[in-house]
């Protein structure tokens, strides 16, 4: 399976998860606090750092027909465009945005909406390229940046399997590369019940790509899951501070949530291990508290050895338990003290 580089870290199943801070509408319309967000996540061990590239105009139109209006959910009762107006991130910022990032040592990428946030993102020379869940049936807009040149992660988030396979299409036929798929469940939030993680498996086997998860459930136990079950890349949507409310901060974690969560993708990665054939060399020093054979009682020589004469107990220094009938009417070929280990060599062998 090929892996997918971004700024030079690989992400494959040599490395732990790549995880992203989301930062999405979470700077609620100040730029300092999206700087200040960009740092947060610098500090909480976050390999990356992504935002949304649009305008209102690009999304969406200003008008308030029952077609643009939002009847269920976080955001019922908004326009489609007053939304998108609140939560946008303006093209305007992004260079600022970029170079704070360059400056603190974290990557920073996008999701871009429309060509225009493409061709914006290529004079930052962004690193990578998200294709939001809502966007992946856009085969337009997929065959545009996959021309760029960069890794593309593609979020599946309502796609069938026959709609993601013509995304990854329209993506090679353009010259894409490195891909990467983002199992997702576009319900924000998910419910944890909802969160169908052993559909990351059954991608990675369909697609022999890359796998992770864009995972909107409150918390981190389905950014665990997901690492047992094969993703390498974990995208969670990242907030300061939950008081701040924002279109995108109910299901947003915290600074402190982020970091317990990258650190606990990085255990259960290593956790993971290798396939076992035999005993692991950390367990070899407890063998010796396994059950053996024990006299239990003194044994003249020459006596034939009966059931009443040893016991399966611990320690494990003498011979294992399965050989109990085996040893059952032995002659002692020397006295026998009670507490001594059972070995061959207290024994009559029936071959001499």
């Amino acid at each position: 399976m090929r892996p997918v580089i971004i700024n030079d870290r690989e992400i494959s199943d040599r490395y732990p998860p790549y995880v992203i801070a989301e930062i999405s509408a979470n700077h609620n319309g100040s730029l300092e606090r999206a700087k200040h967000t960009i740092k947060a996540a610098k500090d909480t061990g976050a390999s990356a750092v992504k935002i949304q590239s649009y305008t209102p105009d690009t999304m969406t139109l200003d008008v308030k027909l029952d077609d643009f209006m939002i009847s269920e959910g976080l955001w019922r009762g908004q326009s489609l465009y007053d939304l998108y107006t609140e939560a946008h991130t303006p093209f305007e910022w992004h260079e600022e945005l970029f170079t704070c990032a360059k400056n603190i040592g974290i990557t920073l990428f996008s999701s871009p909406f429309d060509e225009t946030s493409v061709d914006l993102l290529q004079s930052l020379d962004a690193p990578a390229y998200k294709i939001a869940s809502f966007e992946i049936v856009d085969l337009s807009l997929i065959s545009y940046i996959a021309k760029a040149g960069k890794p593309m992660l593609i979020s599946t988030g309502m796609a069938t399997f026959e709609e993601i396979g013509q995304a990854l299409e329209a993506a090679r036929c353009h010259g894409a590369i490195d891909i990467a798929l983002l199992h997702c469940i576009s319900s924000y939030p998910t419910p944890i019940t909802a969160a169908n993680l052993l559909t990351i498996q059954k991608l990675a086997t369909e697609f022999n790509l890359q796998v992770g998860l864009s995972d909107h459930t409150i918390g981190s136990t389905a950014a665990i899951a997901a690492t047992a079950l094969g993703a390498r890349l974990i995208e969670k949507h990242f907030t300061l501070d939950h008081e701040i409310k924002g279109p995108d901060s109910a299901f947003s974690i915290q600074p402190d949530a982020f970091k317990n969560l990258v650190t606990a993708t990085q255990e259960a990665f290593v956790s993971l291990g290798q396939p076992l054939t035999t005993p692991a060399p950390e367990e070899q020093g407890n063998k010796v508290f396994r059950r053996s054979l024990y006299y239990v009682r003194d044994i003249r020589r020459g006596a034939l050895i009966d059931e009443t004469d040893l016991r399966r107990i611990r320690p494990g220094y003498g011979l294992a338990p399965k050989y109990l009938e085996q040893v059952i009417g032995k002659k002692a070929t020397r006295d026998i003290y009670r507490g001594e280990r059972v070995s061959w060599a207290s024994l009559e062998d029936d071959t001499d």
